[in-house]
This record gives C-alpha cells, sequence and structure tokens, in this order.
C-alpha cells in the first residue's frame, strides 16, 4: 500500500470518526424538537418560578459533570442546564426581576440568535456578507434618526455598553489627536453617577493617568452645566487640557437624565468631547413624553445605547453611533495582506469600524424582533414601564416610606425610616426579606451613606400585578421586622 493510498485511508476513516458533527435531518428534528420542548415548558412555568433561588448549590451540576468527560443524551443536557443555570440565583426572565436594568430576552430575538447561527454568516466584511453588513447597518441607521445624527454618522453592533463605551473613548481619543505625552493633562469630567465601565474604558484605552473631574449634580442627581464650565475653566487657568464630557441618559444608581442639550452647549463652546451614555435611556426616545428630557442627544460627538436594555433583547447586544463617521472609521480601519479581496466596494464593515474582525452577527436578533413586530409595541411597552415606576413611587410614598425624586425612566429609590435604630440596617433586613421571599428580586444602593432600596422596572413581562405584590410584599416585610427588632438591630449599619 503507497502513503497516498494509506493518507486518503486514515483520512477517511477520521471524517467518519467526526461525523456526529453533521447529524443527519432527523437527528437535527429530534434535538431542534426537545430544545423546542425545553423552552417552551420554561416560559409556560415562568409565572410559577422565583424571580431569585437563594438555594445555589444546584449550579454544582456543571462542575461536577464537566467538558469532553463523556457525551450526554440532549435530554441529558437540558436537565442538567434546568437544575444548574436556569433554576439557582437570579431568573433574569422573570416578570419579577426588578433589581437592575436587565437583558429581556424577547422570543423573536431567539429566533434571530438560531438562524445567525446555523447559516453561520460572517458579517464582519461586507465581501463575505453584503446582506448581513447591509441588516445590521440599516438596524444603526434606524437608531442613527432616533438619536436625531446626520445620514454621515456610523455605528458598530458592539458585544454590549461597555465595549460600546470602550468604542466611543478611543474614537475621541484618536479623533482629538490625544498623544501619550498628552494624557496626564487631560481632564475628563463626569458626575458621580456616571457608569463604572467607562473608568475601566478610559483605563483599558490607556488613559488611565487622565485627571478625572467629578462635576457637582442637582437635587435630582443631574450634572449640573454650571458646574461644569467652572470646572472647566479651572483647567484651563491651571494650565491643563479639558478633553472629554461624560454624560449620562439614565444613570444606573437612580436613572437621572442629565441635561443633554446644556451640557452640549458648554461642550461646544469649549470645544470638548462630548460623550452620553444612554445604554439604559436611549431607546425611550420611543416615548413622546420622555423625548424632551432627551433633547441634544443630536449634538452629542458620539452615544451609547443597548437594545439588550430597552429593546428587550438577549444580552450581549449593545450599539455605538458616532455623529462623524469618519471619526469611528478612522480609529478602527487596519488593513492585512491575508484581506487584500476583501473590497469596500459595498460600504462600510463593521470590521472597519470596531476592534472585532470576528464577530457574532447579531443585527438578526436586532432585525427579527422589529421587522416581526414594528416599533409601536416596543414604544408601549416603555412607556408602560415608565408608568409602572410612577405608579410604585407614589403607591410606596402612600404607604409610608421615604422616596427619592421621582423618576425621569424606570428607576425609584425608597427606603423605610423606623421609629428608633438605625435605618440602614432595617433596610439592609429588609431587602433581604423581600429577596428571601423569592416572588420578586430588588436591589440597593448606598447614596451619600445612605443604603436606600430600589426598582428598576425594564424587563418586558413586569405588568401591574408584579409591582402590587411587590408592594404587599414589603408592606409585610416592614411589619415583620418592625414587630421583631433583633432581626435587624444586630446588621451592620452599611456593607461591609
Amino acid at each position: 500500500m503507497g502513503d497516498a493510498t494509506r493518507l486518503r485511508d486514515r483520512i477517511r476513516e477520521l471524517e467518519a470518526r467526526a461525523a456526529p458533527l453533521e447529524p443527519d435531518g432527523v437527528e437535527r428534528r429530534r434535538l431542534l424538537a426537545a430544545t423546542a420542548e425545553y423552552v417552551e415548558g420554561f416560559l409556560a412555568g415562568l409565572p410559577d418560578r422565583p424571580a431569585f433561588e437563594s438555594d445555589r448549590t444546584t449550579a454544582a451540576g456543571i462542575d461536577e459533570v464537566g467538558v469532553g468527560k463523556r457525551s450526554l443524551g440532549i435530554g441529558e443536557i437540558l436537565g442538567l442546564y434546568e437544575r444548574a443555570v436556569a433554576t439557582p440565583a437570579l431568573n433574569a426572565a422573570s416578570a419579577g426581576h426588578l433589581a437592575y436594568i436587565p437583558g429581556g430576552g424577547i422570543y423573536a430575538s431567539a429566533l434571530g440568535d438560531y438562524v445567525a447561527a446555523v447559516t453561520n454568516e460572517y458579517a464582519g466584511v461586507a465581501y463575505a456578507s453584503p446582506g448581513g453588513v447591509a441588516m445590521e447597518n440599516r438596524v444603526l441607521d434606524w437608531m442613527r434618526d432616533l438619536v436625531g445624527y446626520p445620514d454621515e454618522a456610523r455605528g458598530n453592533l458592539a458585544a454590549g455598553g461597555s465595549v460600546a463605551n470602550f468604542i466611543a473613548v478611543h474614537t475621541a481619543r484618536e479623533a482629538t489627536a490625544l498623544g501619550a505625552r498628552d494624557v496626564p493633562d487631560a481632564v475628563v469630567y463626569s458626575t458621580a453617577h456616571v457608569h463604572h465601565c467607562l473608568a475601566k474604558a478610559l483605563r483599558v484605552a490607556g488613559l488611565g493617568e487622565t485627571v478625572s473631574r467629578t462635576v457637582a449634580f442637582d437635587d435630582r442627581y443631574r450634572m449640573r452645566p454650571d458646574a461644569l464650565a467652572e470646572a472647566i475653566a479651572a483647567d484651563r487657568e491651571a494650565g491643563l487640557r479639558p478633553w472629554l464630557v461624560l454624560a449620562s441618559a439614565g444613570t444606573t444608581d437612580v436613572g437621572a437624565i442629565d441635561p443633554i442639550d446644556e451640557i452640549a452647549d458648554v461642550a461646544e463652546a469649549e470645544g470638548l468631547w462630548f460623550h452620553v451614555d444612554a445604554a439604559y435611556g436611549g431607546f425611550f426616545a420611543l416615548v413622546d413624553s420622555v423625548r424632551p428630557k432627551l433633547a441634544g442627544m443630536e449634538r452629542t460627538d458620539s452615544i451609547v445605547l443597548d437594545p439588550h436594555k430597552t429593546l428587550f433583547l438577549p444580552y450581549g447586544t449593545g450599539a455605538v453611533l458616532v455623529r462623524n463617521g469618519d471619526h469611528l472609521r478612522n480609529a478602527h480601519t487596519y488593513e492585512a495582506n491575508y484581506m487584500q479581496d476583501a473590497v469596500h466596494e459595498e460600504g462600510d464593515s463593521p470590521a472597519d469600524l470596531s476592534p472585532e474582525l470576528t464577530k457574532h452577527f447579531r443585527g438578526p436578533r436586532v432585525w427579527f424582533p422589529l421587522l416581526l413586530h414594528g416599533v409601536e409595541p416596543f414604544a408601549a411597552c416603555l412607556e408602560e414601564k415608565i408608568e409602572l415606576t410612577r405608579y410604585f413611587h407614589r403607591e410606596v410614598r402612600a404607604r409610608g416610606f421615604e422616596v427619592g425624586p421621582d423618576p425621569d425612566l424606570t428607576v425609584a429609590m425608597y427606603r423605610w425610616v423606623p421609629g428608633e435604630g438605625d435605618a440602614n440596617a432595617f433596610n439592609r433586613a429588609l431587602a433581604r426579606y423581600v429577596n428571601e421571599d423569592g416572588r420578586v428580586f430588588v436591589s440597593t444602593t448606598m447614596i451619600d451613606g445612605t443604603y436606600v432600596l430600589r426598582v428598576a422596572i425594564v424587563v418586558f413581562r413586569t405588568h401591574l400585578e408584579h409591582v402590587d405584590l411587590t408592594l404587599q410584599i414589603l408592606e409585610r416585610g416592614v411589619a415583620e421586622l418592625e414587630a421583631h427588632p433583633e432581626r435587624w438591630r444586630t446588621e451592620p449599619a452599611s456593607p461591609e
């Protein structure tokens, strides 16, 4: 037997051993049917599932099975997923998830992801997938028009708000020719409530040595434009280089919207790059009653929106837009010899507008639901969440809770002040009481040393009955803790 024959036989043998990776139609339908049955059971049972399960022990099943030790049947795999992943801790799909700004996970997006994964489109460059790139660009054009940017604006569908904010920071550095020698004198302006991912973005972008200036906010936790102007003037007088303003359209702690239009006046007058993190609040521009609060978005240099937040898509869907598209392209375009065939006549490719070359095809998870449902249901759902938050804020105050400012969006702060004893300790115990009940899940934060509870009503499945249930649980929790002060008076006054 010659070498060529032996090699051919070896290749055929390996092909046969690898054959399970390409199941036939009968096997594909069997696997899909089992998976669809699990998904349908999960969705049908959601109303009865806890929003939070404090017992986390079942998660250990993942470690016990390991990876690659043996093959499992689809039923075993789905059963393990149910026990170890879908059951313990936070149920992010639950209508009772009122704790964070979550990912929504609407069903049509899952269908888009399924099709994208099966067809395995490479949408990083238009040469490889002109239709896929066009899909992502048209989705971004729709967001561009919502913000009010001109046609020459460009954007990118990123892995989330953190990556999108990083892209914006990198673009700002390149567009303003901020060199390494300039970094120690460059000043970044934001309030204490700007999202921490922006501080991380600055550090990862090599800008950790910039001067960070915390700008004062008003009694609704919104940046004060007059304080910004004063800080810039003082820094110029000190010989520093005011460079970047970071504002928020929906802060995580309190949901505040900074006065974007007035801040834009200052940034334009002073020649600073103006970036807005609208990951949470940007899509509320779909709601007529909220859009005026977002006035000035069209005047920013860059902005981030998160479809996985307020378009209710699955986690891992962010978007960055830059008003001057050339700035985004110039900051990220590179050439390589092996890519010489990937001509660019088809228009902008994602690989030219972000750090990613290989990337998930995110377009279908946005495009499918927008085409299937249209925009109106999304606008209605957002408006419902705003009204639910206003309702909660009014009702929790009527029950004797101390509340924060009237909500700009769908986050509301509140706390109970006991007749005696430490209020921080009481509210820590109250939050634990609510979450151990498990039917709803709330979160807490610290505002100027004060421990407060917060609701974030963003999950598309959350409706009036879930807010009423939350109010009932809070009332019962207050009654039980006041009747049994020993449950909370030994609590530390603030988080460790």
